[in-house]
């Protein structure tokens, strides 16, 4: 199925954007595993919407509901289950103009695939809302992974063209940044990301940007070449999440335009252990961890959601039509894109521990 992904650990999501409820079930989770539910919800906090004026005004509590899979917080070998109910939706924003296709949206394709029946309010399967379910997968792998020694830290690498430094590939110094703190490296940069989106949020634009991801504490040897290596596994999840255009690890695209001396990470010994001086290749050799921190990049597309008059074609009179979109659009989806990508990462990297 489409909507399903892991081998180990198998995780199915579920539900639409307006309709009753989303969620996800993951199957295939240790028994006896300890699962916090308060710093999962904190973690899906930092996903939600209706905080501030670079992001969507649709608030919802996203809180989840347990259906099965733990006991006395433990996970107890049967799927984990999970709901969230919609609360706060606006299905009229969308009826309105249900004939004229949305510019860089999925209506024309998913009319086309889907033979007219597709849910379009607030984007349905494809709406952004569907990272909530991925982003409660995460949570709860994440501190699995946090058992085994292995944290995932990130920040926004650039909104526009307002952009941070990269972390140092080898020296991963950066601390989780706070629940509610702007993710970023460097606090006078971070102000200038804020005010920048406010401005795009004040002319009815929308912008995109790069979310930058390590992960440390993983053993070498993770990942199943061929075809579920690293690479690929984070890439078919990453490219899940709606709006991302491109994915790149350690050096990325720039690496690829250097010589090899510049970029091969020797060989170096640290007390019993083989490490890399440099770490380039971003902790992944042949589709596999070298024990290196794994780097890696994903570059989202500006919200094609705006509030400025666009041209598009009117589906039922099969004619030329002028669009301005209704309803409630985050100018810049990046900061609350952070934590999905994230989910993903930490999803992806427990299944393939599970599978070393």
């Amino acid at each position: 199925m489409a909507s399903q992904f892991g081998t180990k650990i198998k995780v199915q999501i579920f539900g639409q954007s307006h309709s009753a409820g989303l969620g996800v079930v993951i199957d295939g989770l240790p028994a006896g595993k300890k699962v916090d539910l308060e710093k999962v919800q904190s973690f899906l906090d930092r996903r939600a919407g209706g905080k501030n004026k670079y992001s969507t005004a649709r608030k919802e509590a996203d809180t989840p509901e347990i259906l099965s899979g733990l006991k006395d917080g433990m996970t107890c070998g049967a799927p984990l289950c999970a709901i969230f109910r919609n609360a706060n939706t606006r299905s009229s924003d969308y009826s309105k103009t249900e004939a004229l296709l949305r510019p860089s949206h999925a209506d024309y394709t998913a009319w086309i695939k889907y033979d007219g029946f597709q849910d379009r309010s607030g984007g349905g399967q494809f709406s952004g809302r569907l990272t909530l379910p991925l982003c409660f997968a995460g949570a709860v792998c994440m501190q699995l992974l946090e058992e085994e020694g292995i944290d995932i830290f990130s920040h926004i690498l650039a909104i526009g063209d307002v952009k941070e430094e990269p972390f140092d590939l080898v020296d991963i110094t950066k601390k989780k940044h706070e629940n509610g703190a702007f993710p970023v490296l460097r606090e006078e940069v971070g102000k200038q990301m804020v005010a920048y989106m406010e401005q795009i949020a004040e002319e009815g634009d929308s912008v995109g940007g790069i979310v930058e991801i390590a992960v440390t504490g993983l053993p070498c040897g993770v990942g199943e070449p061929i075809y579920d290596n690293v690479e690929s596994c984070m890439s078919h999840v990453v490219f899940g999440i709606p709006a991302v255009k491109g994915i790149e690890f350690g050096m990325g695209f720039e690496g690829c335009l250097k010589k090899g001396s510049e970029v091969n990470d020797s060989f170096t010994m640290q007390g019993d252990s083989v490490v890399t001086a440099t770490n380039h290749s971003g902790g992944i050799q042949g589709g596999i961890t070298n024990g290196m921190p794994v780097v890696f990049r994903v570059a989202f597309k500006p919200t094609p959601s705006i509030y400025k008059e666009q041209s598009t074609v009117d589906f039922y009179g099969k004619k030329d039509a002028m669009l301005q979109i209704q309803g409630r659009h985050d100018p810049c989806i990046v900061p609350r894109a952070l934590p999905c990508v994230e989910a993903a990462a930490a999803v992806v990297l427990y299944d393939l521990l599970l599978q070393k």
